[in-house]
């Protein structure tokens, strides 16, 4: 049976990983976070002697959660806080100290962490506020902090954050009320660039009776961000899940590494990142660079990467609950049993959305459910045992028990209401339930008694409290499931990617422009990537030798390097059958160009191939300025920008990975073959994908853009016949 306390097992231990809270205290190589968070002696700077001021709190909190470490209040002001005695400056205070939780005025804050660490201090927390927050002034003052930091290698939380919590160790590095109640470990952490919302979020957890091992608000990021703090919790063998609250990240490549360990170590990552709507603010020459908005890129690396995104603070508690709770899902084959036939089709409708099935029970289980449950309920999916399941609970028992030993269910939810007397059958039916069987099954339990919910918690049953949100979390379970079996399997295709050698944007290194098509044809070939063969020419008949050469039917497009979009004005005509329809064509683009872009380069005229083609596709590269370079593919065409049936990844990508962003497209379906035309190549479609994410990687910030649009897909090929590559 699966390891409940370890619901998605590590592939294997990880050399030179040690745990965040490991009971010994070992000195800590330059960079770690551990004298951070896992402190042996902690000083508190600007210290209150009034608990009930912000700057007060703290110290009250460490002593009233019997923090195990030394604890020194500093404010010359004081010589003693909450009987501990007071120091009046930092060079007063006795060596051993890894921890300052710094609450002075933030003109002295620079100048404080230099003085700290020349006492042997190895980490802060900055509560001040008066930072680029505040303008230019503040951006001055953060400047000089992360310059002691830079010159004196500390590790800062902040500065103008809450601070943080962790709770298997009672630190609490907060000023924030809600370290003054109840902070029992959970299996879960909670890191967030917003101090209110994420103290908000905490504080609705602690009423579900949920709780988090860690709680850390990063404030303004000058040292340690979001990726790196919750890489460090990740570590501690205690949490199982991992949570946020993101704005916005600094280092693409910190994020990337933190979900790779995350996913690797089977330890799930959700998270609210906000800017869902927000439109990419630069400008851009390609179709990709105009569509590589922010928030598009990052889905897509949230997808790659196996994190699991929601929508809002309910959301995240429900799927963190779940996730820490359940062991995996085996599939996505979903049952539901309920009380209530109006709650089991919300669900399954729900479901569907979501991409899980309703399992179809074997002939076995019907027949066995046919002899449990009521004549007037039903025992299809969802099985419905009516309100005969208020009065007899062990009916609950015996459907669940069925439901979850059918083959083709992987993961069940059981709905109820109220049931205030017979509560406490119900918690022992499902505590046996989670002893008995490793599948996992969510209690969707309306108006739950507060018994009950406690009773449930303390059992490590998850418990949502609506239907349509209990199907929200236990699909976070399914995808990230599958997500994690899809990784540890692709590892072997992720180790043997090789990135092309090349040598025409060697060449072009440092020129920030759009390259020649026959250029562009160079590189392209380099990357192996296929794309319809093109000549240049620079006279009618040139044209027409061109067009022999390469075979009718043919295409005509202007070459000029003041030209980016062809078509636009008027520069292309397409299926020339032959010469005299080229000298024809040959004319009339010469004749739109003087009329309509007198001033425009002309380099000549490209002749290119004609390529048959049963469906359009988009093929792009980009640079995020977060994530680097990112692999755009979707639905192509002249109308892209306005269909906008795109997927990003982060460069490069494997086979699997490709087909994976197929599968996000609206669009797929087109690729199957609609209207009589043929299914197209996919093995040769995935095959491209993968090679343009080689050459972006390969390339890395030496190419600025990159757009095959469209590619002509076939039932036994994928070729670009049009491409816009512009170097930086």
């Amino acid at each position: 049976m699966t390891d409940k306390k370890q619901p998605f097992p590590s592939p294997g231990a990880q050399p030179g990983i040690q745990p965040v809270s490991q009971p010994a205290h070992a000195p800590a190589a330059r960079g770690s976070l551990q004298p951070l968070f896992d402190p042996r002696a902690i000083a508190v700077l600007g210290a209150s002697g009034d608990p009930e001021k912000l700057n007060g709190r703290t110290v009250r909190a460490l002593v009233d959660k019997k923090f195990a470490g030394g604890v020194y209040p500093v404010n010359p002001k004081y010589d003693r806080i909450a009987d501990l005695t007071c120091y009046p400056d930092v060079q007063s205070l006795p060596d051993g100290i890894d921890l300052a939780i710094v609450a002075t005025p933030a003109a002295i804050v620079a100048k404080t962490l230099r003085e700290l660490s020349a006492r042997g201090v190895r980490a802060a927390v900055v509560f001040s506020s008066g930072f680029s927050e505040t303008g230019p002034e503040g951006a001055q003052r953060e400047q000089e902090v992360r310059q002691a930091i830079e010159d004196t290698g500390m590790r800062m939380l902040g500065p103008n954050c809450l601070g943080f919590i962790n709770a298997s160790r009672n630190v609490m590095a907060t000023f924030s009320q809600f370290a003054s109640g109840p902070t029992p470990p959970g299996p879960a952490a909670f890191v967030t660039q917003s101090g209110a919302l994420g103290t908000a979020t905490n504080s609705t957890a602690r009423r579900r009776h949920f709780n988090f091992g860690y709680f850390i608000n990063t404030g303004n990021e000058v040292d340690v961000e979001w990726s790196e703090a919750m890489r460090a919790v990740l570590e501690d063998p205690a949490i199982r899940v991992g949570s946020g609250y993101i704005e916005g990240l600094r280092n693409g490549e910190r994020f990337i590494e933190t979900a790779r360990y995350a996913i690797d170590n089977g330890k799930p990552l959700v998270a609210i990142k906000v800017g869902r709507t927000a439109a990419g603010a630069r400008a851009a020459a390609s179709h990709t660079g105009a569509l590589a908005g922010a928030d598009a890129v990052f889905d897509g690396v949230a997808r790659q990467f196996g994190l699991l995104r929601v929508r809002n603070e309910e959301q995240l508690l429900d799927m963190v609950e779940v996730l820490s709770s359940c062991p995996p899902a085996a599939g996505n084959g979903m049952a539901v049993i309920t009380r209530s036939g109006g709650a089991g089709v919300i669900m399954a409708d729900r479901a569907g959305e979501l991409g899980l099935e309703m399992a179809q029970f074997t002939p076995e289980t019907r027949a066995r459910l046919k002899e449990v449950v009521p004549v007037f309920g039903a025992i299809g999916n969802p099985v419905d045992v009516t309100a005969q399941g208020l009065v007899d609970p062990t009916l609950i028992q015996k459907s669940i028990e069925i439901v979850l030993e059918d083959p083709n269910v992987h993961v069940a939810i059981m709905w109820l209401s109220l049931t205030e007397k017979l509560w406490q059958m119900n918690v022992d039916i499902f505590k046996a339930i989670k002893a008995k069987y490793d599948k996992p099954l969510v209690v969707c339990w309306v108006s739950i008694p507060e018994q009950a919910l406690l009773a449930l918690r303390a059992a490590g049953i998850p418990v949502i409290r609506m239907a349509e949100p209990s199907v929200d979390a236990l699909a976070g379970l399914v995808h990230f499931s599958e997500a994690r079996r899809r990784w540890l399997a692709d590892r072997e295709a992720r180790e043997s990617i090789v990135l092309p050698a090349l040598p025409t944007l060697d060449r072009l290194s440092g020129q920030k422009r759009a390259l020649t098509t026959l250029e562009g044809a160079a590189l392209l070939a380099e990357a192996g990537i296929d794309a319809a063969p093109v000549l240049l020419a620079t006279t009618a008949d040139q044209a027409v030798e061109a067009a022999a050469a390469l075979g009718y039917p043919v295409a005509m497009k202007i070459e000029s390097p003041d030209i980016l979009h062809k078509t636009e004005v008027l520069g292309v005509k397409l299926g020339l059958a032959d010469e005299a329809a080229v000298r024809d064509a040959w004319t009339v683009i010469q004749g739109n160009m003087k009329r309509n872009l007198p001033e425009a380069r002309i380099d000549g005229i490209i002749v290119q191939k004609m390529m048959p083609g049963d469906a359009e596709f988009v093929l792009g590269v980009s640079q995020d300025p977060v994530f680097g370079p990112v692999v755009m593919a979707g639905i192509g065409g002249v109308l892209v920008e306005v269909i906008k049936d795109v997927t990003f990844r982060s460069a490069p990508v494997t086979p699997a990975q490709a087909a994976g962003m197929l599968d996000d497209l609206r669009g797929r379906a087109i690729l199957d073959g609609v209207r009589g035309k043929p299914p197209v190549d996919r093995v040769r479609l995935v095959e491209l994908i993968c090679a343009v994410s080689r050459l972006a990687a390969a390339a890395g910030p030496r190419l600025a853009e990159l757009d095959l649009n469209p590619i002509m897909l076939t039932a036994d090929g994928a070729v670009a016949v049009d491409w816009l590559i512009v170097t930086a």
